[in-house]
């Protein structure tokens, strides 16, 4: 393995298909056994909790199902999860887990198994409260000096800080001229909130201001904070970055000094504890996650910065001392003492991707022993490999050991699509309008080799696509046999599914000798549904509100050619625009220069344009491969049209929510435009064309005009 490769301790993928942030991970003694060792907690966005204790057996490997100590869903997304002393008249350990409407806090135990599967661990409910607002995040600490206890501060989604003195709601307080929250960290040292504003300036508040400024609930307006009651909540210091930050985290060096990093999206920043800049450095690629902590050497800071190239730096001050390679993009970072190995890395991905890792290389002890060299003599060489060859083959047939074969050998499913549609419609129920709508048979045939068990076909459509029937269940298929079944698929909704493609899966028992029951193992088809399913020949329109062009590296076809279906038999064979109109009743066009190579799409509504889209591309690559043409390759070099996007969706909510609901959903859109916004910005970094450069300004500005607008 390489130098600078993260050498892997133990890991394992979370789930599937969920997703994490910065604030789903904690290292910590969570269940108070004293012994010094930190368990891995892990909070999802789907709402599930794992606590973690591992223990591999060598370095590599994989998790054991001992290693995960509680698995539970919670239901509701978990944006946080944090270990401290949150419960009064006990110094104890407890969880904080915070989600977008509710701080529950749970105390971790385990009880002495009876068996052989070791310990039984559960988590209590201690207390929980309700928030009336939006969470973003959470910081925790000993606010105003108080001493074997941890008070939690919760910043809401419009900039309002609420503070809870463990199991009672203390105050609440709006942060000046807040847009977007940013990350949040409190300094014991100072007394201080620390956060970054959307006007990218690093502020610091007092909590002794916080606790004596105007109440949060009866604030009205800015001006209100001016008029009324109570004192004003004044800035403690400020910094202007220049910069959004990713994440703040506060290291004391002692009682007398402590230092405040701040990761930016181009530099992180070192502060003393008045907001002056002990250091900054620039860093050379995009950051994803960060961990100061304390160096050997006296007066230095160490920090561990995660990238968007699978990269571990590990700075000293301002000075790369080590660079590491990781299998995957972390989005946060810690360091902990796991199984008596201290300074473990544990860095988790946003798709659920859990490594422990450490530095360094693993020394080569082993030494090749001397050989005595000897005269080769190959037709003794050769008579002894004829020998061994064949006891490994006797060996082979006394043991009766199962061949290895293809699944497909055991089932073969195929699924044949009828060209024409059903001369008596199959279609009920539905709710397209006055259109006559049509339905088209599928034939799906299963073929066996062997004698199967408790076979069953289940077939799925994108919606508002619909089947007659969707499960088929054969108990028993005798060896070389064939059954085939027929359904019918039509439109059900007024609008237009994402794609036309089916999908038959046929889960299967194989018996075998050792397992009389059977072997489960499953085996799929896919299979394409016709264009005529779902739309009709429309009128050409030459005026659209939405257009796309797509570029070809070869001389345009024809459509006729493409979309035979679609265009009276009458006309040229040359024909270069042709009209679709679906069966909910928007119209889309399609034409086809005469002179270049290209396609363009249009449509009065946007969404309307992507099926008939990718129905070109697809026939294109048909179309070409039959030609027996390998390079064909289209390409869209138009801007991204993010904005058509984004109104789309705007749309969409506001047609399902009412006034009373308003607040809640533009604090839920905040979280969804960030998310949207860092991962567009990941993917597209540094190959993007021109107009998506300014993507982050784009959706800042997206959002903003949402909000007055609404």
């Amino acid at each position: 393995m390489s130098l600078f490769k993260a050498r892997d301790w133990w890991s394992t993928v979370l789930g599937e298909k969920e997703e994490f942030d910065q604030g789903c991970l904690c290292l910590a003694d969570v269940d108070n056994t004293g012994n010094g060792q930190d368990k891995i907690i892990v909070g999802s966005f789907m709402g599930y909790l794992r606590i973690f204790n591992p223990h591999p057996v060598k370095t590599g490997d994989g998790a054991q199902a001992e290693d995960l100590l509680l698995e539970v869903h919670l239901r509701d997304p978990i944006l946080q999860v944090e270990v401290g002393k949150f419960v009064s008249g006990t110094e104890m350990l407890h969880l904080a887990v915070l989600h977008s409407r509710k701080l529950c806090v749970y105390s971790v135990s385990g009880t002495l198994g009876n068996v052989e599967h070791g310990n039984q661990y559960q988590i209590k409910l201690m207390y929980e409260h309700n928030l009336q607002r939006t969470a973003c995040n959470m910081t925790y600490g000993s606010f105003g000096g108080v001493k074997g206890r941890d008070l939690i501060c919760i910043q809401s989604m419009d900039g309002m800080l609420m503070v809870f003195e463990q199991e009672s709601y203390a105050f609440g307080r709006f942060l000046p001229g807040s847009l977007l929250p940013g990350p949040l960290a409190y300094s014991s040292r100072t007394d201080s909130f620390i956060t970054v504003s959307s006007c990218q300036q690093v502020e610091s508040y007092k909590y002794q201001v916080l606790a004596f400024a105007t109440d949060a609930d009866k604030r009205q307006e800015t001006e209100q904070q001016k008029l009324g009651s109570g004192k004003r909540l004044v800035v403690d210091w400020t910094l202007n970055i220049g910069e959004q930050a990713l994440d703040i985290c506060i290291v004391s060096f002692n009682q007398s000094a402590s230092s405040v990093f701040v990761l930016g999206e181009r530099n992180f920043f070192c502060l003393k504890d008045n907001g002056q800049i002990r250091f900054m450095k620039k860093l050379d690629c995009s950051p994803s996650c960060f961990l100061p902590y304390c160096s050997v050497s006296e007066g230095t800071m160490n920090t561990l910065i995660g990238n968007h190239n699978n990269m571990l730096h590990i700075y000293q001050d301002v000075t790369l001392k080590w660079a590491t390679q990781l299998p995957h993009i972390p989005v946060a970072v810690r360091v902990g003492c796991l199984h008596d190995l201290k300074g473990v890395i544990v860095t988790l991905s946003d798709d659920g991707h859990l490594q422990c890792s450490y530095l360094g290389t693993d020394p080569s002890l082993f030494q090749a022993p001397k050989v005595e060299s000897r005269e080769l003599h190959y037709d003794e060489l050769d008579i002894e490999l004829k020998e061994l060859q064949k006891i490994i083959k006797d060996v082979n047939k006394s043991q009766g050991i199962w061949p290895v074969t293809e699944r497909e050998d055991d089932l073969k499913v195929s699924a044949i699509v009828s060209p024409n549609v059903d001369s008596v419609s199959q279609a009920t129920d539905v709710e397209v309008g006055i259109d006559l709508i049509p339905s088209v048979t599928v034939k799906v045939t299963l073929q066996n080799r062997l004698a199967l068990q408790k076979a069953k076909l289940s077939v799925y459509v994108q919606p508002p696509l619909v089947l007659t029937c969707d499960q088929f269940t054969f108990e028993f298929m005798a060896p070389e046999m064939s059954r085939t079944v027929a359904f019918s698929v039509y439109l059900k909704g007024s609008y237009t599914p994402p794609e036309l493609e089916g999908n038959a899966v046929v889960s299967y028992s194989r018996p075998s000798d050792r397992n009389p029951d059977g072997i489960p193992r499953v085996i799929q088809c896919k299979f394409r549904l016709p264009l005529k399913l779902i739309c009709l020949p429309g009128q050409p329109s030459k005026t659209a509100s939405h257009k796309l062009t797509i570029d070809t590296n070869k001389s345009p076809v024809s459509l006729l050619s493409l979309f035979p279906g679609f265009a009276s038999q009458s006309e040229d064979d040359q024909v270069n625009v042709m009209g679709f109109r679906f069966l909910g009743g928007s119209r889309v066009t399609l034409l086809a220069s005469k002179t270049s190579q290209r396609y363009r799409i249009q449509s009065e509504q946007f969404e309307d344009l992507w099926l008939i889209t990718n129905e070109l591309i697809i026939r294109l690559q048909e179309y070409f491969e039959k030609q027996g043409i390998k390079d064909f390759a289209c390409s869209f070099s138009g801007s991204m049209p993010l904005q058509e996007y984004f109104e789309l969706i705007d749309h969409h909510f506001e047609l399902r929510i009412n006034g009373e609901k308003l607040e809640e959903l533009l604090s839920e859109r905040a979280v969804q435009f960030r998310a949207i916004q860092r991962r567009l910005l990941t993917r597209f970094k540094d190959k993007t064309p021109a107009p998506l450069q300014h993507l982050d300004t784009l959706l800042d500005g997206t959002y903003k005009q949402m909000t007055l607008n609404c």
